[in-house]
């Protein structure tokens, strides 16, 4: 029942696929095996869990992520409803540096998103009551807590119809552009 990996434009980021077991009652997957993700995905540990629901179509998360030595890989998984998700590379010496990719992500459909550490990932919900759960490598660190404008013109995310900016919070709307050497809010 291993999943299935889906390679993405960034060769670090994993689209992964449970396998699911059906029938006439529902489906049973295995989310996660740390023994194979680590020999599979990334040798890693995740040590915190966190959960959030957004109660509006269009609400914007992010784009977030922790500076070192802090960084935390993200394994990201839409329970109810679905998201625009969105991970931008912001490694400095990458040939990615400053780009980005989406997935819609769907409770329907059972995937799991692997975020290593070195990218901001943020998302758009696209479904009332959406619930979006991520396991963490690294513990959350208000003092190393960063974040890039959602609508930096350099990255220049295409976002989906349904952004609805009444729900950004006042943390997300000031948010430094990427090329912001100091982080300092816009």
């Amino acid at each position: 029942m291993t999943p299935k990996i889906i390679p993405l434009n960034f060769p670090e980021v994993k689209l992964l696929q449970p396998s699911l077991l059906i029938d006439s009652r529902g489906y049973i997957s295995e989310l996660f095996r740390a023994d194979w993700f680590k020999q599979e995905i990334a040798n890693v540990n995740f040590i915190q869990e966190n959960q959030s629901k957004s109660d509006h179509v269009g609400t914007l998360r992010g784009l977030h992520f922790q500076s070192s030595p802090y960084a935390q890989g993200k394994l990201v998984q839409c329970l109810s409803g679905s998201i625009f998700d969105v991970v931008v590379d912001i490694r400095p010496h990458s040939p990615f540096f400053g780009k980005w990719i989406s997935i819609n992500l769907h409770s329907e459909k059972v995937e799991l998103l692997w975020i290593p550490p070195g990218f901001a990932h943020g998302f758009c919900t696209r479904a009332p009551n959406t619930v979006v759960n991520y396991k963490l490598t690294g513990y959350f660190n208000p003092e190393h807590s960063r974040g890039i404008a959602w609508d930096d013109p350099t990255i220049a995310i295409k976002w989906p119809s349904e952004l609805d900016l009444k729900h950004l919070s006042e943390r997300d709307a000031n948010l430094p552009l990427l090329s912001s050497p100091t982080g300092t809010p816009r």
